[in-house]
């Protein structure tokens, strides 16, 4: 089967870029007004897209000075808003962020397997540590668990939901009202988990979907961020600006799963593009300089703050003068590198790095026509830079719009992505294995030794 373009669409409703509230196309309420969700996740069906992705955070600013911008500091919680927006459709998946740091396992287990049962198996987790000192306040405690203690919370929580999500065997239900007998007994398992941070005894109260369990996703890029990818994820959201930097990370997300016995196909890596879509380049560049020209100063330094892991204060500073070195944050801490990166490697002013920055927070921002864009990805695809992209429009609906009637009609005339799903399932149509159950393959490992 020929290999294809996998995409993911980054829809949050107040829009993907800081200033995207602000354009006439954009619904200032987009955040919170339901329709609207229900419109961009049908949109994106049409698109033929792999599945609508939401990140997700635990806290909010006041006044507004947040890293997602004015019009993002209050939202729905995403697994709730993904299982209403399962019956607006048939095919499209929905991964949706939850805290490996402020949830527990059985918990996480069960929402997610909600959504999976409710989809028809389409449910994705987005597997993250939660990186601000905002949310651990919320939590009961005065700052952030150090980087590498929430990494291993982390391998731990999702062996933990793995477990769980295997508590129920595919065929256990017989349900037969003559005899009386509604399941299988020697089907149903306990977790039976101790570890370091968690003590489990399960069996999880929901069975498993038509896709197994949801799939997992990751999107961590520092050394301990790649380790839990190459050992869990499925698929990893990732952020670069140029292919060599994405080939580094691709090579060896793929080297470390096979160095743990995985198949290094099964591990999706799909970096974030944020395209700006035109007939001409003209026109791109016309709508990138609309959407730049509406962004308020106090809003971009906001956004920094945020993207260098709240231990930059720009207060004082000239705007049209270089970013300042940022103190080390037990945040994001590849996130932080990676706008340092984008600050020398463009030699930007702090308003020309914000400027930069406010549709895609360090991911791929590219300008240009439908060509010249699906010019960009084929050139990541093929040349192990990507087996897919998660697009962030940088405003809704008509980003998206965009990028469906200009962009993906080329990729398709060039063959490298979908005219049609290929199943029901998000793995289905991410080529992912059905997982086994593990009882179930122990139990037949051990027939088959006999």
């Amino acid at each position: 089967m020929t290999r294809k373009i996998r995409l993911g669409a980054f829809l949050p409703g107040g829009g993907q870029h800081i200033a995207s509230w602000r354009h006439p196309d954009q619904p200032a309420d987009g955040a919170v007004n339901f329709d609207f969700h229900v419109q961009l996740a049908q949109e994106a069906e049409r698109g033929l897209f792999d599945a609508y992705f939401l990140a997700d955070g635990l806290a909010t600013s006041t006044g507004g000075l947040s890293e997602g911008g004015p019009a993002r500091i209050a939202g729905f919680e995403p697994v709730t808003l993904f299982a209403a927006l399962a019956t607006q459709t048939s095919h499209l998946g929905f991964i949706a962020t939850a805290s490996t740091t402020y949830e527990e396992p059985f918990n996480t287990a069960r929402k997610f397997a909600s959504l999976d049962l409710i989809s028809g198996g389409r449910a994705g987790w987005n597997v993250v540590t939660t990186a601000t000192e905002a949310a651990a306040r919320n939590f009961n405690l005065d700052q952030q668990h150090p980087h590498a203690f929430r990494y291993r919370r982390a391998a731990e929580h999702v062996d933990v939901v793995k477990k769980l999500w295997d508590s129920f065997e595919d065929d256990i239900f017989i349900r037969d009202k003559d005899s009386g007998t509604f399941y299988d007994r020697d089907k149903l398992h306990r977790a039976h988990h101790k570890g370091e941070h968690f003590k489990v005894e399960g069996p999880l109260n929901v069975p498993r979907s038509p896709q197994g369990h949801p799939v997992i996703v990751q999107a961590g890029q520092s050394d301990d961020g790649r380790a839990l990818a190459a050992a869990t994820a499925e698929v990893i959201f990732t952020a670069h600006q140029r292919l060599d930097t994405a080939q580094e990370f691709y090579r060896d997300i793929k080297s470390r799963a096979l160095g743990l016995g995985r198949d290094p196909s099964h591990v999706l890596i799909m970096p974030g593009v944020s395209p700006f879509v035109g007939r001409t380049e003209a026109e791109a560049r016309e709508k990138y300089d609309r959407l730049t020209s509406l962004i308020r100063p106090e809003d971009g330094v906001a956004l920094l703050n945020g993207l260098t892991g709240g231990t930059l204060d720009l207060k004082g500073y000239d705007l049209d003068g270089p970013l300042p070195p940022a103190p080390p944050t037990e945040g994001m801490k590849s996130r932080q590198a990676l706008i340092r990166q984008i600050a020398d490697d463009n030699n930007f002013t702090i308003r020309q790095l914000y400027q930069w920055v406010a549709s895609a927070r360090g991911h791929f921002t590219v300008v240009g026509s439908a060509t010249q864009i699906a010019d960009v990805l084929q050139d990541w695809f093929e040349n192990e830079g990507a087996d897919g992209f998660n697009i962030l429009p940088p405003w809704l609906p008509t980003g998206l719009t965009d990028f469906i009637d200009l962009v993906i009609p080329e990729l398709q005339r060039r063959g490298l992505f979908r005219t049609a799903y290929e199943g029901r399932t998000l793995r289905e149509n991410l080529g992912l294995p059905f997982p086994i159950n593990r009882h179930a393959a122990a139990r037949a490992a051990a027939q088959a030794a006999e």
